[in-house]
């Protein structure tokens, strides 16, 4: 029964959207349950005690449903908050995101790499911790993009208001001579379109999406926990104003889907 059991992610609204095509394409057997934390978006701008509380009732909610595995996505949240889940659910499977500082360091030719993130994420212990251990003597040039992830979340992923901001983001990057970026935030790589066009074809473009679903599909496999062959079916919930919600999931999930109120 549990290998058929959904997959839970979270995010703080629907930046985690761009994990769940990742794990769509390589578990197309499994069914997905996502949880918009809309009404606290953006967690980059919250306090680490105010994550860990949503995180944690969030999780407990997901894993009621119940789920085989959670997957914070989220940088943010997996900074403040993925230790005590693991603490909380020390027997569940519980995968997180973080930068990817390790491979944009062996991608950068000039040893020079960009961070776009959030406050939260670039703040972090867990940050912190992820440059002492990885950049060695590569330069790392951190931006925090406050503002773009409302943008994204109201569904403007081209607008000029988004490639404005977008631009003001990467001109220090640029400067620096970047000749790779990483998107640290989850919301980040829905805009990677507008990014590409705004980016030298030469700048390398880095997220942590598909190696977060491989991961997934590894510990899955190891617990004996894949699914089997299934229609696999998608429910989407939302703490905000779900009918926004809606409108935005619409331009960035392969269909139209309902989203649910979530009380929690």
């Amino acid at each position: 029964m549990l290998k058929q059991a959904a997959i839970g992610v979270f995010d703080s609204g629907l930046g985690g959207v761009s994990v769940l095509h990742e794990i769509r394409h390589l578990l197309p057997a499994e069914s997905l349950i996502y949880v918009a934390d809309s009404a606290y978006v953006p967690y980059g701008e919250k306090t680490p005690a105010v994550i860990v509380q949503r995180s944690l009732a969030i999780s407990e909610f997901l894993l009621a449903q119940p789920v085989k595995a959670l997957v914070v996505a989220c940088n943010t949240a997996t900074a403040a908050a993925v230790n005590e889940l693991r603490q909380r659910w020390p027997n569940t499977l519980i995968v997180g995101m973080e930068p990817a500082v390790k491979p944009a360091v062996l991608a950068s030719k000039v040893a020079r790499v960009g961070v776009l993130a959030t406050t939260g994420t670039l703040r972090s212990a867990r940050f912190a911790a992820l440059l002492e251990r990885y950049a060695g003597d590569v330069e790392v040039i951190t931006q925090p993009c406050p503002g773009l992830v409302e943008l994204i979340e109201a569904g403007e992923l081209n607008s000029a208001v988004t490639r404005t901001l977008l631009l003001s983001y990467l001109q220090p990057l640029l400067a620096a001579g970047c000749d790779t970026v990483i998107l640290g935030c989850t919301h980040y790589p829905l805009v990677k379109p507008l990014l590409r066009t705004l980016l030298p074809e030469t700048v390398q473009i880095i997220d942590t999406g598909a190696a977060v679903a491989r991961r997934l599909q590894s510990e899955l496999a190891k617990k004996n926990l894949l699914a089997e062959q299934q229609q696999p079916h998608d429910l989407f919930y939302a703490s905000g104003n779900v009918q926004c919600v809606e409108q935005t999931l619409s331009s960035l999930w392969f269909r139209s889907e309902t989203v649910q109120a979530l009380n929690v």
